[in-house]
């Protein structure tokens, strides 16, 4: 058992207090250094205006023009053997820019070689859907949808996956509050109770990072368990902490706390 180290509440501060800082990126190196990644560039260029390329942790990176990413992955697919599309989404560079990075993941089990396909948009443009092409696109589409407000153009059922249908604004804008904004904060209240109830019932509190001691399912009481439904008491005595259920596993001595090793160095 290794020493626990409190956490102090991490979840509730940033890692950093710019929240538009961009972390540098690793190392990139030429495509010429990749036979693979080579030949395919040159039947991309063959085809398509490419605007940028080069490798970065063993994957090509590619960059295109916006209008070509339908015609591209399907390139991609029936051309060069790359017949999995294995994520797709994009990253807001609003603040800088006022654009979206949107990138495609494909893989190629025959050649074992990934390649990013990339492409800037600016906020409010559209890009084609390719769920026609690859139908794992379609939840991420819906999601990219759902996230950044980017609608993809025919796509079979361009509506949220993850927030409600009728949710104002879109979570993993960076501009988006950490919390939500007012409509998050009484949302469920408005739509439940209606808006005159907020004043008996109060915002909900969607800080993650918050912990009610005195919750229903007692889980934040570490060290000083109580069953479920019990009347809380500040005066209760430590929980033993066990780490083995009830009567034990077959052949293997009971475990508790008192009788654990704790093993300060990580590489014994």
């Amino acid at each position: 058992m290794r020493t626990y180290k409190p956490k102090d509440n991490v979840q509730a501060k940033a890692y950093y207090t710019d929240r538009f800082w961009v972390a540098p990126q690793v190392p990139k190196s030429d495509v010429a250094e990749d036979a693979v990644f080579a030949a395919d560039l040159e039947a991309l260029k063959s085809k398509f205006d490419i605007k940028d390329a080069y490798i970065q942790v063993e994957q090509m990176v590619v960059y295109i023009n916006p209008c070509d990413n339908f015609e591209v992955i399907k390139f991609m697919r029936d051309e060069l053997e790359y017949t999995q599309l294995s994520e797709l989404s994009a990253i807001d560079w609003i603040a800088k820019s006022n654009q979206f990075e949107i990138f495609y993941q494909m893989l190629s089990m025959k050649k074992r070689k990934r390649v990013r396909i990339k492409m800037f948009i600016n906020n409010g443009e559209a890009v084609n859907s390719v769920e026609k092409l690859f139908r794992s696109a379609d939840w991420s589409e819906r999601e990219m949808y759902d996230m950044f407000g980017i609608v993809a153009n025919g796509h079979p059922f361009m509506k949220r996956i993850l927030m409600p249908y009728d949710w104002q604004g879109f979570p993993l804008l960076k501009t988006y509050p950490l919390e939500g904004d007012e409509f998050a904060a009484w949302y469920e209240v408005d739509k439940i109770y209606g808006k005159e109830a907020r004043d008996i019932i109060g915002p909900e509190l969607r800080d993650t990072a918050r912990v009610d001691r005195y919750d229903s399912e007692r889980f934040a009481r570490l060290g000083f368990e109580i069953p479920y439904g019990a009347e809380v008491k500040d005066d209760a005595a430590p929980t033993v902490q066990s780490y083995q259920e009830e009567g034990g596993v077959f052949m293997i001595k009971k475990f508790d706390k008192e009788t654990s090793v704790v093993i300060d160095d990580p590489q014994r």
